[in-house]
């Protein structure tokens, strides 16, 4: 006989355990089990059957899977909440008794630090896995980093979370691994590559948060505990894997003035190694040499970069001849040209060195310095300065240095250039020359933030005329969309998107709405508006007779109840364009008593018009043949196949309609452009 199942222990009810179970069977209270369940990776889970699962559950009611609860037992954290837990309980007692002092003792030397070391290397066993989840947790990390301090998001907190933002950034810009940037409602999206794998991270714009009520910061905080252990692991591999000193020294006087990026020290393991007498590195930061140190550590920097420099050349002698360059990045064509088009791969990290390597940029202060600042220095640029206004750790501080080539403005087109200096200003006891609003500085380029994002997502520089102060920028789109055929591309031309006659048949339309507003204007609006739904009313029907054309002459009763009438049949386009031509007529004759009526000279239809009704005859015969085939075809489907594909032809409807009356709206905006 086969042993009886019990109610209770198998299946749902063995799999699932509800948070009250979990929470008893772990001694431990409600805000350490949430905090060590997102420390450890475990989440709600939902059953399919939630009365299977537990009687008195209720879709409130929340489960988890019964091992992962088993596996948390053995967690070594479960020790340390319940040490704090009986230190809480010590404290509480002594400031009941009034000895503040043995509180303050017990609370300094007797609270626990929490190390979440074990954790990271137990969740990512590779680097790869660390490096995949890292989105998260740098959009995580950038946010903390620009909140203000307060009760909930302590100060010592934010200054952490921005150490490890720089520290991170730092890396991009040493490797050149950054390749795309995108300006959204939400904030700067930045999309990186490091050891193949695409990392893709949101920051904030720098205004003034406020801080809200029904934000739990404590959940998130505990998030941030964990992403900023992960990081700070991440961190160090990666500037070992480049032969950097991790941490790199940070100048905390020079962070409180506002240096950011310069701020930090980047060293190299070699060139630390090779003065740990006591003597200070020699350090690059923004294209100026640190000053202070010695012959003999300058000596042994040159040496070690000498030698560096000649283990490369010998191991490109070492290549055979035979051997073909690989430098340049690989580009895929399609075997046949009805082939699909292969995605290219991105730019290479030289490409993404030698961007801005050959331009000197200023950036004003209207501008936003940090993120303009870290994409030019992680694509190439090496000289980069702004106003004494945005902080430390420019280039140079003086608007007027003739090293400048490029200056980032976000105002009004200048009136006139500068001929003269427009005034002085002392700083640190020198004196600056700046430029007054209004004007500009012979021989430089002016362009607006843009200008950078769209180079950085295409890859190369693209025309500064377009970007100039003033002028109306072009779409800034997501480099990560790309346009299939059929839609709308605000990047191509008209030319290159328009059907064949639309063109043509523009102007026409225009014309009729210009008229439209005349009698409006002159005869009242109710009866414009009666015309109107009345055109509307018809054009509907038109195209409800369009839509459904094949199935009205593919009956046969209806074909046979014509032809015994006696009435014509339908015998081509031909007969179709004369009654068009016929409606043409009648609509032009109603035109001109409406426009005599109104007291306006009436305007005979010219050359442009009959080619404007030429074009639109044209444009509805080819409609029409391509409707009768696809009618044709749908009759040799099945009905689960046609169903489908009615599916399909009414979202390709839908999507081209779109994408014609945006096509018509840009050519309207372009016309009066040019007018």
């Amino acid at each position: 006989m086969a042993k009886q199942k019990k109610k209770g222990q198998s299946g749902q009810a063995k799999n699932y355990i509800t948070r009250t179970q979990a929470v008893r069977k772990l001694q431990i209270s409600l805000p350490d089990f949430r905090r060590l369940c997102i420390f450890k990776g475990i989440y709600p889970r939902e059953p399919r059957n939630i009365k299977k699962a537990s009687k008195s559950a209720t879709h409130s009611t929340t489960f988890y899977y019964t091992k992962d609860i088993q596996y948390l037992l053995h967690e070594p954290l479960l020790g340390k909440f319940r040490e704090q837990k009986a230190l809480e309980k010590k404290i509480a007692r002594s400031l009941g008794r009034n000895e503040v002092q043995d509180a303050v003792r017990l609370e300094k030397h007797g609270m626990r630090k929490v190390k979440l070391d074990h954790i990271v290397r137990e969740r990512y066993p590779t680097f790869v896995d660390a490096l995949r989840d890292l989105d998260d947790a740098l959009s995580l990390l950038f946010l903390f980093a620009n909140l203000p301090s307060t009760t909930e998001v302590p100060a010592r907190v934010i200054s952490r979370c921005q150490r490890l933002c720089h520290e991170f950034e730092h890396f991009l810009i040493a490797t050149n691994s950054l390749r795309k940037s995108f300006l959204s409602i939400k904030g700067i999206y930045y999309q990186a590559t490091i050891q193949g794998q695409d990392i893709m991270w949101l920051v904030p714009y720098k205004f003034v948060q406020r801080v809200t009520q029904d934000v739990d910061y404590r959940i998130m905080g505990t998030f941030v505990e964990f992403y900023y252990t992960l990081l700070g692991f991440v961190n160090y591999r990666l500037y070992t894997s480049i032969g950097l000193v991790y941490p790199p020294k940070f100048d905390t006087a020079s962070d409180e003035r506002g240096a950011e990026l310069a701020a930090f020290t980047i060293e190299g393991r070699q060139v630390a190694g090779a003065i740990e007498q006591g003597q200070e590195p020699h350090t690059i930061a923004n294209g100026h040499a640190q000053n202070g140190n010695t012959e003999l550590v300058q000596a042994q920097i040159d040496k070690i970069a000498q030698e560096t420099v000649q283990e490369q050349m010998v191991g490109q002698e070492e290549q055979p001849e035979d051997q073909p360059e690989t430098d340049g990045i690989d580009t895929f064509t399609p075997a046949a040209p009805e082939g699909d088009t292969l995605p290219q791969p991105d730019v290479t990290s030289e490409d993404a060195a030698r961007l801005f390597s050959d331009f000197t940029f200023f950036i004003s202060r209207e501008a936003p310095r940090h993120p303009i600042e870290f994409l030019l220095r992680a694509f190439g640029c090496k000289r980069v300065g702004w106003d004494n206004v945005l902080g430390e750790g420019a280039f140079t501080h003086d608007e007027t240095d003739p090293r400048i080539t490029h200056q980032i403005v976000d105002r009004p087109a200048p009136a006139q250039a500068l001929h003269s200096l427009q005034g002085q200003e002392e700083v640190n006891g020198q004196n600056l020359q700046i430029v007054k609003p209004g004007f500009i500085m012979p021989g430089r380029i002016y362009v607006q933030p843009q200008w950078i994002w769209d180079s950085v997502n295409e890859g190369k520089l693209l025309p500064t005329n377009v970007y100039a102060p003033g002028e109306t920028l072009p779409p800034h789109l997501s480099p990560w969309i790309k346009p299939t055929s059929g839609q709308y591309d605000p990047r191509a031309t008209l030319e290159e998107q328009e059907l064949e006659g639309e063109t043509a048949a523009a102007p026409h339309g225009e014309e009729e709405e210009e008229e439209a507003e005349e009698v409006g204007h002159i005869v009242g609006n109710d009866d414009v508006e009666d015309n109107e739904h009345s055109e509307e009313d018809g054009d509907d029907g038109d195209e409800e007779i369009d839509a459904g054309d094949m199935d009205v002459a593919g009956s046969e009763g209806e074909s046979e109840d014509l032809d015994e009438d006696g009435r014509d049949a339908f015998a081509g386009f031909e007969d179709a364009a004369e009654e068009t031509s016929d409606l043409d007529e009648e609509a032009q004759h109603q035109k001109e008593l409406e426009a005599e009526a109104a007291g306006r000279a009436v305007r005979p239809d010219g050359n442009g018009t009959n080619k404007n009704n030429k074009a639109i005859k044209a444009r509805q015969l080819e409609r029409t043949k391509k409707d009768e085939e696809i009618e044709r075809q749908k009759m040799m489907m099945s009905n689960k196949k046609r169903k489908l594909f009615e599916k399909m032809q009414y979202s390709n409807n839908k999507r081209d309609v779109q994408a014609e009356k945006l096509r018509s709206k840009r050519r309207k905006l372009e016309a009066t452009g040019k007018r």
